[in-house]
Order: C-alpha cells, then sequence, then structure tokens
C-alpha cells in the first residue's frame, strides 16, 4: 500500500495542484474506514470514535464548512449516500464482504476503499475539496494517498495509538501488530497536522511516533450538553428504567472488551460485598454494552466473572443503548465506573458528567484531564479491584457524595462543548492548508 501511494505520489506531484486563495477549507472529505457515523456506539466497534465524528461534522457545517464522510458499506441496504444533517453527507463504499470482517481483516481491504474513494472524487471538478481529515489509522493510510492525488492538504487524528495500547494492555489481551505501528509512522509523517485530544497524546505522538511537536494540535473532544444534562434528575431516570431508588449505582457504559476492563468493576464490587455483606439488599452493577475487539473471543465471560465471583445477583447486564437513553443511565447511576487500561480522552467520562453524575477512573491517557480528581469524581491509580471497592464504599457510606460531585461534574463538563472542539478544528485546517501551501511552494519554487 505504502509503495502504491509514493508511485501515485510522484505521478501526481508533476504539475502543481491548484493553490488555493481562500484560507479557512469550505469542503471537507472525512474518512472514517472501520466505523460508520451511522452505527450505533457500543456496538462492535463502534464507540466514543462515532460520536466524534457525527458531532464534530454537524457544528464543522454549523459554521459553513461542509463535510462528506466516506465510510465501509456494511450491508448491501444501504443506500450510496446519506445525509445526516444540512452539509453533512455520508458516502458509503464497497470494499470487502458487507458482513463479518473483522476490524484485524480491514488493511486489505484499504486498496478497494481507496479505489471507491477516488471514483467518487473523478465525478467532481478538481479542486472539490479543499482538506482531507481521517479518523484512526487505517482512514489515514486511504487519506495519505487522497490528499496527494487530490492536492490536498492531511489532517489526521488518532484516536488510539498501537504503541500507547501496547504499553498498556490488559492480562491476556492481544497486541496491536507490528503492522499497525508501522503504518501509524507513516501516517505521522505524512499529515500535515495531527490532532491530539489532550496534551499527553500529544506528548505520546512526539515521543513514540517522532511527530514534529509543531505540527500536533490539542482539540479536546466535546460533548452534546443539549443531551447530556442533568434534566430532571436521578430520581425520575431510575423510575423511567426501573431502578431501585434507594439504591447505590455504579455503572459501566461501553464496549465489552479487555480494553476497557469491566471485569475490573465485578471484581471491585465482590471485594466490597466481601467486606460489607449487608450492602448487597442496596446494590445493583448495571453493564450497558455490547461485545467488542478481543472481547468477542469470550462472549460470555464477564457473565460468567459475575457467577464465578457470586455476584450474579446484584450485576445486571443491559445491551447498547441509543444516546437519548444513554443520557438516562448516566443520570440514574450513583457514579460511573472506568477502569480502562488506555483511553485517549474517555469521552463517556465527559458524558456522564454533563448529566450530572460523578466519575471513579483509572488515572490513564485522557482521563486526568475530562475528571476532576477530588471534585468531579475519583482517579484511582492502577487496576487493583480493592482500589476500586474502597473508593465505592466511600460513596455508599455518604449519601452527599454523588450529588455534590455531580452538581461540580456538570459544571466542569459544560467547558466541553463541541462548538468551541469545532472551531479549534476549523483552526487547525487553515493551519495545515497554510503549511500545505508553504511545502507546495518551495517544493515547486
Amino acid at each position: 500500500m505504502s509503495q502504491y501511494v509514493t508511485r501515485l505520489g510522484r505521478l501526481s506531484s508533476a504539475a502543481p495542484p491548484r493553490l488555493r486563495l481562500h484560507r479557512k477549507p469550505r469542503r471537507v472529505a472525512m474518512l472514517s474506514v472501520h466505523t460508520s457515523p451511522l452505527h450505533q456506539p457500543g456496538t462492535g466497534d463502534a464507540g466514543g470514535m462515532n460520536v466524534y465524528i457525527v458531532e464534530l461534522a454537524q457544528r464543522l457545517a454549523a459554521i459553513n464548512i461542509e463535510v462528506e464522510i466516506f465510510t465501509r458499506s456494511t450491508t448491501a441496504a444501504l443506500p450510496p449516500t446519506v445525509e445526516l444533517a444540512p452539509g453533512v453527507l455520508v458516502r458509503h463504499v464497497d470494499a470487502g464482504p458487507y458482513e463479518g470482517l473483522a476490524k484485524e481483516e480491514l488493511p486489505a481491504q484499504l486498496c478497494a476503499f481507496t479505489h471507491g474513494v477516488m471514483q467518487a472524487w473523478a465525478g467532481h471538478r478538481p479542486g472539490y475539496y479543499d482538506l482531507v481529515h481521517s479518523h484512526y489509522w487505517l482512514s489515514g493510510h486511504v487519506g495519505w494517498l487522497a490528499a496527494q492525488r487530490w492536492g490536498a492538504p492531511l489532517v489526521h487524528a488518532m484516536h488510539t495509538m498501537a504503541k500507547v495500547k501496547n504499553a498498556n494492555l490488559a492480562d491476556g489481551d492481544t497486541p496491536e501488530p507490528a503492522a499497525r505501528v508501522i503504518g501509524e509512522t507513516q501516517i505521522v509523517a505524512a499529515a500535515d497536522r495531527l490532532i491530539a485530544n489532550t496534551a499527553e497524546e500529544r506528548e505520546e505522538l512526539v515521543r513514540h511516533y517522532a511527530a514534529d511537536p509543531a505540527n500536533v494540535a490539542v482539540v479536546h473532544p466535546g460533548v452534546n450538553l443539549d443531551r447530556f444534562r442533568p434534566a430532571d434528575g436521578r430520581a425520575a431516570a431510575r423510575a423511567r428504567l426501573d431502578l431501585p431508588q434507594d439504591a447505590l449505582i455504579p455503572l459501566f457504559a461501553g464496549r465489552i472488551q479487555p480494553l476497557k476492563a469491566p471485569d475490573v468493576l465485578l471484581r471491585a464490587v465482590a471485594v466490597l460485598l466481601d467486606e460489607r455483606p449487608e450492602l448487597r439488599s442496596r446494590l445493583l452493577v448495571p453493564v450497558v454494552g455490547g461485545l467488542s475487539g478481543s472481547g468477542l473471543a469470550k462472549p460470555e465471560g464477564l457473565q460468567k466473572l459475575a457467577a464465578r465471583l457470586g455476584i450474579a445477583d446484584v450485576v445486571r447486564f443491559h445491551p447498547p443503548v441509543g444516546q437519548e437513553q444513554l443520557a438516562d443511565w448516566f443520570r440514574a447511576a450513583s457514579v460511573l465506573v472506568m477502569p480502562s487500561y488506555s483511553e485517549s480522552f474517555g469521552l463517556v467520562a465527559i458524558e456522564a458528567q454533563a448529566a450530572g453524575t460523578p466519575v471513579i477512573a483509572a488515572a490513564v491517557g485522557g482521563l486526568p484531564v475530562a475528571v476532576d480528581d477530588g471534585r468531579t469524581g475519583i482517579l484511582v491509580q492502577g487496576h487493583n479491584p480493592g482500589a476500586y471497592a474502597r473508593v465505592l464504599a466511600d460513596f455508599a457510606d455518604d449519601p452527599s457524595l454523588t450529588p455534590r460531585m455531580g452538581e461540580a461534574a456538570a459544571r466542569h463538563a459544560r467547558s466541553f462543548g463541541w462548538d468551541t472542539a469545532a472551531a479549534a478544528t476549523a483552526d487547525v485546517y487553515t493551519a495545515a492548508a497554510q503549511s500545505y501551501r508553504r511545502r507546495v511552494r518551495s517544493h515547486h519554487g
């Protein structure tokens, strides 16, 4: 693939691309190969990145930057294009079989996907897309080629990085392959600008992938503050979801895979009940989400663990839910628990806080940015279930902790609006276009 890119790049650099006179890109080709913005988060490989792309695209359109999102077709019933919102178009590209293709098998489909992207572009006048914004390394490879072919700047967001994930693996989890590390390194070198969720992610790009610090911009993801808000409160949300009013409800919400560590929450609950058996009658632990990634290898793993730990009676497994109902689960919970081994940002933590619920989270990745330790939640060092059990005991013993921290959490989350994120992203686009123009001028000077 990389040789293909290089060869095409040489072919396309024979004539200088048309230099844009306007500064802010007006039309962006956004690439999301492995996960569609139309998929429900919490299912398969759909998660925070889906939410990120949908929200960002809509807010960019609101500030007059049109967005076309290219994603892989996962069913024959999908129309070639779907208008997601005014100014936001989703283009479905045929690449490989519609169903049953794991994320790990997608690199073999990148040429087919690139072909589909090029076909869509071939119907337009030259210079139709002002900029390419790719999400995740698979899209980055297609973006690299498309940007070279179209004479447009490339902006890339990693979302997660192989080297960072491999350095923080859960026990028994599968490491990311070397091919991904190589691919990410190539994209870092090729992109005009990289977008990092946090300052820590920016440092990781520089340290692990030799990114030029001047080319990495930090843009915090946003949260939909209209959807995720305290609304009519905890009691009403519990009534709607048929949950007991006086229970301690530590919630897990997300994809069920070792990386997200839902097992740590279950083990913590087992430790808590072992030490404090009287809490069993007022404890309920909802696990809301679907299997994903290496979690698919053991589909019943978490249910079996709950049974083995003797806590199956207090754990309630619930399939993924839409965003509106997810907001209700957040409102209903006493606390959201995120014991992840790695998180580039942890969007779920901001969503829960925006709904007025504190968060217990592992002090990894972007979670120390998302959670204000001691004020809007508690950060836990490491993944020892006993440490999580101690924090859960604090919430059990002090009923005022949830509303007090919840109020601070809702205030904290207000600074993470998507409008702010979209404006900052538009600034990155402008900077990428300017550095691209400089590069082209020096190349052809």
